[in-house]
């Protein structure tokens, strides 16, 4: 089997799979983005081949297998950056919904005090 057909099918795969959990509201969008335009740029360049190797050949990179272990470092480490500012986003959101909540809470037993009061 050559490198070529293996990555083809890796690539589709790997596209196939983010679709289907989206399909099945496991996984949104804004989190898929990221992985579906990974995939169909591989998909891209396994095709088109030469295509790669020009551009590798642009940045100055002797080998195409280092550009392309250089490039899918600097996306990994892009889409780390991208998940952790979504962290962050959800942890303040947790964060103010406890707060809401606490509010609630003490609010329903300020109107149950009040009301046991006016009972007696």
């Amino acid at each position: 089997m050559s490198i070529k057909f293996l990555t083809i099918i890796l690539a589709a795969l790997i596209l196939g799979i983010v679709v289907e959990l989206i399909r099945r509201e496991r996984l949104t969008f804004k989190y898929a983005a990221g992985w579906l335009f990974v995939s169909v740029v591989a998909l891209t360049f396994v095709v088109f081949d030469h295509v790669l190797f020009r551009i590798a050949h642009f940045f100055g990179f002797e080998l195409a297998s280092n550009f392309i272990f250089f490039t899918l470092f600097g996306v990994f480490v892009f889409l780390s950056l991208l998940m952790t500012v979504f962290l962050c986003q959800q942890s303040n959101r947790n964060d103010a919904m406890a707060k809401k909540i606490a509010m609630l809470e003490f609010e329903i037993e300020s109107v149950k005090k009040k009301n046991d009061n006016n009972k007696k």
